[in-house]
């Protein structure tokens, strides 16, 4: 069959690891794979960047004009600031002026021209993130009805008025509205959340969607969303790891091919922009590193924080080393075998892949039991839960783990025969290709 995936960017982490993974997987078992993207990185002549058209703004003439004399007499006229500011946004035309407002922004007309990128029509569009300026989404309902429409969600975005994750925030059941953080990304300027939804509400309502989540705790939420009112069908499908890359390897040959001492307790965290990422907890992993510090004075310990390039710092004891993102499977796999212990700290998160990465290389791991971690790891059997900030939970299980090397071996092997069975690449992608085929046996266009 033909499948064309839609996402951010064609390679990189996360949500667009996951697209990249799953349209690789695609062409290798014989299937017209296409990915559409907001940004083209790589040479590929399967990945196809959409358009992004701009609409000629007919006023802007005069209001470059205004604002030319404007700027003249700001210095000496008390309101002419503001006024300056409004005519260069009214410039730059409708987008600008809803971004001004707070409304997101759905202004990307290259999404009409869509399914005609391709040299044939696709039999299947399935869609990752839809966030970050590249996607028109009032264009679901048409594209829907076109051909099926499988939507993942990797975040909660399609739910809220404006942010990725609501944290403690409960707006999004109800309707949004006095946003406590305009800040959260995607940031909107002004408190338009209200409107944000509605608009969202009214464009499922129209839709007929396949949802998929890769967690349980994500589809429990979608099911109290006002996305539930679009969808057709929906499925709980987990992440998939691809073993060829990620799999248990000799931890000092892992350590000797990434110049890593032989002899120092190694831990590992994974993140983009660890130290600034407001999903992730930095903090707490910097306190329960020093905490083991501390309890072993004698005790040298390397922390890696892969994601983030900053001078190294120290804790007592212990290194805390910043690596600069890696877009090399290989290399990426070499830190987590190397690693004796996985550590992810995280204030809210969904099923994030370095878990599952980690996992797979045979790397127990301690995470904060938040979002759908919980069902990535089999508590005291392949890794360990804490709750979310306890700095000093963590830490206890840390120095738990480095003073146990048989505890640690035995967590490794059942979390590498765990991933195997739960979350391999292979067994994502022929669930994935299952429901398309089920689906498409059910399509109303086709069987009319």
């Amino acid at each position: 069959m033909n499948i064309l995936q839609v996402s951010t960017y064609d390679y990189a982490g996360g949500a667009e690891k996951v697209a990249w993974d799953l349209f690789k997987t695609y062409q290798k078992r014989g299937h017209g794979s296409w990915l559409a993207v907001g940004r083209k990185n790589v040479h590929d002549p399967h990945v196809l960047e959409i358009p992004r058209l701009s609409s000629p703004v007919p006023w802007a003439p005069l209001c470059w004009l205004l604002h030319g004399r404007l700027v003249r007499i700001e210095p000496w006229i008390g309101g002419v600031s503001r006024l300056c500011e409004w005519l260069r946004i009214m410039a730059q035309g409708i987008p600008e002026i809803e971004r001004e407002l707070g409304r997101e922004d759905f202004n990307f007309s290259g999404t009409g021209q869509l399914l005609q990128l391709l040299p044939q029509r696709p039999d299947i569009l399935h869609a990752h993130n839809l966030h970050k300026d590249y996607f028109d989404l009032r264009m679901l309902p048409k594209l829907s009805y076109q051909l099926p429409t499988v939507i993942t969600l990797h975040d909660e975005w399609l739910l809220s008025g404006h942010c990725a994750y609501t944290f403690t925030c409960d707006r999004w059941r109800t309707g949004c509205g006095s946003c406590p953080d305009l800040s959260i990304y995607p940031s909107i300027r002004r408190d338009a959340t209200a409107c944000n939804w509605k608009r969202k509400k009214g464009i499922y309502s129209r839709s007929r969607l396949y949802i998929a989540t890769p967690s349980k705790w994500l589809m429990d939420r979608v099911e109290q969303s006002m996305l539930v009112g679009g969808i057709v069908e929906k499925r709980i499908i987990p992440y998939g790891v691809d073993l060829y890359y990620f799999h248990p390897e000799d931890k000092q040959k892992a350590k000797a091919q990434l110049n890593l001492p032989q002899d120092i307790d190694t831990v590992l965290f994974v993140a983009n922009e660890i130290r600034k990422n407001i999903f992730k907890d930095y903090e707490t992993i910097r306190q329960a590193i020093s905490i083991v510090s501390q309890k072993k004075p004698d005790r040298r310990l390397l922390f890696l924080a892969l994601g983030e390039e900053a001078p190294e710092e120290c804790s007592g004891n212990a290194v805390i080393r910043f690596i600069s993102y890696q877009n090399d499977a290989a290399i990426v796999a070499n830190y987590y075998q190397a690693a004796d212990i996985y550590l992810h700290a995280a204030k809210t998160d969904n099923f994030p892949c370095a878990v599952l990465e980690a996992l797979a290389c045979g790397t127990p791991v301690i995470a904060t039991a938040v979002g759908g971690i919980p069902e990535q790891i089999i508590d005291g059997v392949t890794g360990f839960l804490v709750a979310p900030g306890d700095s000093m939970e963590m830490g206890h299980k840390m120095e738990y783990l480095l003073n146990s090397p048989e505890v640690r071996l035995r967590m490794g092997q059942a979390a590498a025969e765990d991933a195997k069975v739960r979350f391999n690449l292979d067994q994502q992608a022929s669930a994935y290709l299952d429901w398309y085929n089920d689906i498409l046996n059910r399509w109303p266009e086709r069987n009319a």
